[in-house]
């Protein structure tokens, strides 16, 4: 390994260096740089929400587009958003102050019956690297659980995964129970899972079916665009 590459300070690169620096060092799933960096944008005067999106969504969006195309896999997906989540711990108290504009919210949780959750969790990180809220309520959750998170959070999105065949129609029960109380409108409905695919989503009357955390992130923020353009027509 040269010397230089080691030896880059982080505190001595321009804004946009430093940005791109930051691309480099999510990539790699470097979480004390990326929080180093953070403090320092801070430090020069950045608005918390600049930080967010030019460096952090901005880096994420990258690790996304690789992941989708098969170049990144699951653990240095895993990394990047640790080292995003590093990022947003500074970040998150002064976005609440400054009152900064979100993507959306989500309510993401595993389905009764299945404790599988890398792939929930992967979905919730990069979410939350794309600029969404996330509320991950875990795994093997009965309606109820879900309609509580709802009704406390009031999102945008529910999310709901499931690895097992067995526990994949127990999604049909929550949004049919959604249907039942005339609530089933009130939110965008994305499922994912390794067994699930498109028909299934189809059949069980969700918006959207996901097959990777990436489709879910891309998915997301179509149905929230056209969620905001509805309202504002």
């Amino acid at each position: 390994m040269s010397e230089d590459a080691d030896d880059i300070i982080l505190a001595d690169l321009n804004d946009e260096d430093l940005v791109q620096q930051m691309f480099d060092d999510l990539y790699d799933g470097l979480k004390e740089e990326i929080e180093e960096s953070v403090h320092l944008l801070l430090g020069r005067g950045w608005a918390p929400y600049k930080v967010l999106t030019e460096a952090l969504v901005g880096g994420m969006t990258i690790v996304g587009a690789d992941f989708r195309d098969g170049i990144l896999f699951v653990p240095e997906v895993l990394l990047a958003a640790n080292a995003m989540k590093g990022g947003m711990s500074i970040l998150k108290p002064l976005l609440a102050e400054t009152g900064a504009p979100r993507m959306g919210s989500m309510v993401i949780g595993t389905v009764k019956g299945d404790i599988h959750d890398i792939g929930k969790n992967l979905v919730s990180m990069m979410m939350e690297g794309a600029g969404f809220e996330v509320v991950d309520i875990g795994i093997n959750n009965p309606v109820e659980n879900y309609l509580e998170a709802l009704e406390e959070h009031q999102p945008d999105i529910l999310g709901m995964s499931a690895l097992l065949t067995t526990t994949m129609p127990y999604m049909k029960v929550v949004i049919d129970t959604l249907v039942e109380q005339g609530k089933r409108d009130d939110y965008v409905v994305l499922v994912g899972g390794a067994p699930l695919n498109e028909e299934f989503g189809k059949a069980i009357g969700a918006d959207g079916y996901c097959r990777d955390a990436a489709v879910a992130v891309e998915m997301a923020k179509d149905f929230v665009a056209r969620k905001h353009n509805q309202m504002s027509a």
